[in-house]
């Protein structure tokens, strides 16, 4: 990330340098961009690793082979990966928990907090339904001995039964539980499990990019006037705020 490096070097140049705001023109700065030089192989394991961790399994199987970059875990695993993602997010609690037990048995015994929000989402799943009876029974035989051994597992499984005091549960004031959000929030800790897993970072590194020049410009711009970058998308530089 070339230009996160250079508002880092421009920040300590600046701060070395007299309090008043310093000005830095387009032509400076763009110079001073094209002075960096970033190895073509190191964009592409960016783009790769970016595909892999968030499951385009096409995209970065087509990225491998116009581009020569290797992935570092098998393309085969992302297509499994998806599989338990998407079940969650579908609300397929059971499938998605069979599916991971497929891929590796340790990853639910080494995690309790995972498999408890798990059984969690497939107690969100029958109160959805419907099935009252089920989902209390549920909650008892599955997630109650669970509760007694950890107390924040206790209020959240409490906070959940709680739904079934409510007749409309989608407007009562922990309806969010019912929201496609929370679903997504499952899908997404059992996503960066397998991920962990697998060795594999659970989170893809050019957001963290991002934010961190983000960050870099937002320091930078109490000490100088530059062409940041307002829009990410299309990394276009905007003049100067003089």
């Amino acid at each position: 990330m070339s230009l996160f490096w250079i508002v880092l070097r421009q920040l300590a140049e600046i701060e070395a340098m007299a309090t008043s705001k310093k000005v830095i023109t387009r032509d400076e700065w763009e110079k001073k961009l094209n002075d960096v030089k970033i190895r073509k192989e190191d964009m592409n394991r960016l783009v790769m690793n970016f595909l892999v961790t968030e499951g385009y399994v096409e995209a970065a199987e087509k990225f491998r082979m116009e581009s020569g970059t290797q992935p570092d875990i098998d393309i085969a695993t992302i297509t499994e990966r998806m599989a338990v993602k998407k079940a969650v997010q579908c609300g397929n609690v059971e499938d998605a928990i069979e599916k991971v037990n497929d891929l590796n048995p340790e990853i639910l015994d080494t995690n309790p907090q995972l498999f408890f929000h798990l059984q969690q989402q497939r107690l969100i799943e029958l109160i959805r339904n419907g099935k009252v009876e089920e989902a209390l029974e549920f909650a008892q035989e599955e997630l109650a001995p669970r509760g007694e051994e950890n107390q924040g597992f206790l209020e959240e499984l409490e906070r959940t039964v709680a739904l079934l005091a409510f007749d409309d549960v989608a407007n009562c004031p922990i309806g969010e539980l019912l929201d496609i959000s929370q679903r997504l929030k499952t899908a997404s800790e059992v996503n960066a499990a397998i991920l962990t897993s697998q060795s594999h970072e659970k989170d893809p590194k050019l957001p963290s990019l991002l934010k961190m020049l983000i960050w870099a410009q937002n320091q930078l711009d109490e000490k100088a006037a530059y062409p940041r970058i307002d829009h990410l998308p299309t990394a276009t530089l905007g003049d100067p705020a003089v």
